[in-house]
């Protein structure tokens, strides 16, 4: 049994008893809250729902989903997770499963039922969850794992998308409440407020909102700017655990390749010090919410596979010992997808990845997903062309929020990820077009764990590091002058 609702104390997550509690584990991404790179669609969530539902009707396209959403994670992928002694599932979701844009303030009881499985299936378990809003209305950032088919985040122009916001946490809340094996509430993933100012303005509104109802469970609230600056965060909250994220270029085909030099390890550490400021500063404790590199495909990469991924895993055990080092709460991700980057992944030769190769193909020719993208030289011939000459008429367009993203990473999320991505959604349906029940099933079943294949030197990492050692040092202040925001993957 949970030793009643975890809370903050100090520096320190502690149960009832007051012993510390340090969360170590994963996130389900994917599964409530749908990616691009997790399961192999193109473009947004809402767009390949929309077409999904246009191809298979609305009794196969229910089917279809509630299979999905079932087989994702099971009582096996629970049992599993807690025999490599993680303690923590982070659950992303879309609010559009509790809530319709057409049907405001209108709560969906459907959204609760697999959600609410999944809990119960950790808790029997052992396994503590966090709730993540994924996905807020009007889009908290700009990017594809908002379910923002613009690079607009809207949310931080309306007043009622941040009301509604607050409104679906009131039901969530009220639904969870009492429930020690959650963790607490993640109440939006890596805003991205250009002002600064409004992302903390938000959270003191919604704080006293969901203490009204639920006073007892943690607030984990991300920092701006996908949870890597602190600008306009002066106080901290009552029962809240301040989140970074801390995902290195090194782990990322586009990166440089990590060899543990002493100006690598220096780098990690002191970018992480950096995102730590404002805990530090509060003397708050430290959720690493994400984090993870991606792996080569022995398909993709038959060559260099083997050394590309021992280089990646060496990376993450780097960074593992500098969370233990500075007594960090984790959350890595990612558990489970189609082969990049999760713990456990779907068969290659599994009916989901057979339908879907020749589109997968062309999503890494064409370099629409931004998550793991691979060198193709026509893509980047065209893209080279228009980025030199928009520094060159417009210097200063490099500099536009999020800054970190420079003029290549703004056109390719204008551009090859949102425009042309989008015009694949229905293609990609097209794939399910005529196959009954007993097919959709079946595809859905390549998702269950006792389909997928595991990512034992990764599992091996992650159990070897998910124990507590006694001690752990303080984060040292760090600030570096004039140091702006990491570069993203």
């Amino acid at each position: 049994m949970a030793s009643g609702i975890l809370k903050v104390q100090g520096d320190q997550v502690v149960n009832s008893n007051g012993e510390s509690v340090t969360l170590r584990g994963a996130a389900l991404g994917g599964w409530m809250n749908m990616e691009n790179f997790i399961t192999g669609y193109p473009g947004h969530e809402s767009q390949h729902r929309a077409a999904m539902l246009k191809v298979l009707g609305k009794e196969n396209y229910e089917f279809f989903f509630d299979k999905f959403l079932e087989y994702f994670f099971t009582e096996g992928d629970a049992k599993y997770f807690a025999s490599l002694g993680l303690n923590c599932l982070r659950l992303p979701f879309n609010y559009h499963h509790f809530e319709d844009d057409m049907n405001p303030r209108v709560l969906k009881e459907s959204g609760f039922k697999h959600l609410d499985r999944v809990v119960d299936l950790c808790a029997q378990n052992g396994i503590y969850t966090i709730l993540d809003l994924h996905t807020a209305p009007g889009g908290q950032n700009g990017d594809w794992h908002s379910d923002n088919p613009t690079p607009h985040p809207a949310f931080w122009d309306h007043k009622d998308h941040q009301d509604r916001t607050i409104w679906l946490w009131e039901q969530l809340a009220a639904h969870y409440k009492g429930n020690a094996w959650v963790a607490g509430y993640n109440p939006i993933n890596e805003p991205c407020d250009p002002q600064h100012v409004r992302l903390p303005a938000f959270y003191n509104r919604l704080e006293p909102a969901i203490r009204k109802i639920d006073p007892d469970h943690i607030l984990w609230l991300d920092g701006n700017t996908f949870a890597m600056e602190w600008k306009g965060f002066e106080t901290v909250l009552p029962n809240a655990v301040y989140a970074l994220h801390d995902y290195s270029m090194m782990g990322f085909p586009t990166g440089p390749t990590y060899t543990s030099t002493p100006a690598q390890n220096t780098s990690l550490e002191s970018s992480f010090i950096r995102k730590c400021l404002f805990m530090t500063t509060h003397n708050t404790p430290i959720w690493n919410g994400e984090f993870g590199p991606v792996y080569a495909s022995p398909t993709l990469d038959p060559t260099t596979h083997t050394s590309i991924n021992t280089a990646r895993l060496s990376l993450l055990k780097t960074q593992l010992g500098i969370y233990t080092r500075y007594s960090t709460h984790w959350s890595l991700w990612l558990y489970k997808d189609i082969g990049l980057q999760g713990m456990v992944h779907t068969s290659a030769s599994s009916p989901w990845n057979t339908l879907l190769a020749p589109l997968l193909a062309k999503k890494r020719t064409l370099q629409l997903d931004a998550w793991g993208r691979r060198p193709s030289p026509d893509a980047e011939a065209a893209l080279k062309a228009l980025v030199e000459w928009i520094d060159q008429v417009a210097p200063h367009a490099q500099d536009t929020y999020p800054t970190p993203w420079k003029t290549e990473r703004h056109l390719y999320r204008n551009v090859f990820q949102t425009f042309l991505a989008s015009s694949f959604s229905e293609e990609f349906a097209g794939l399910f077009a005529g196959k009954g029940r007993q097919e959709l099933e079946e595809l859905a079943r390549s998702f269950a764990f006792e389909e997928c294949v595991q990512r034992e030197g990764l599992n091996g990492v992650l159990k070897e590091n998910s124990k507590v050692p006694v001690g752990g040092v303080k984060v040292p202040v760090w600030k570096r002058e004039g140091e702006e925001g990491d570069e993203l993957p």
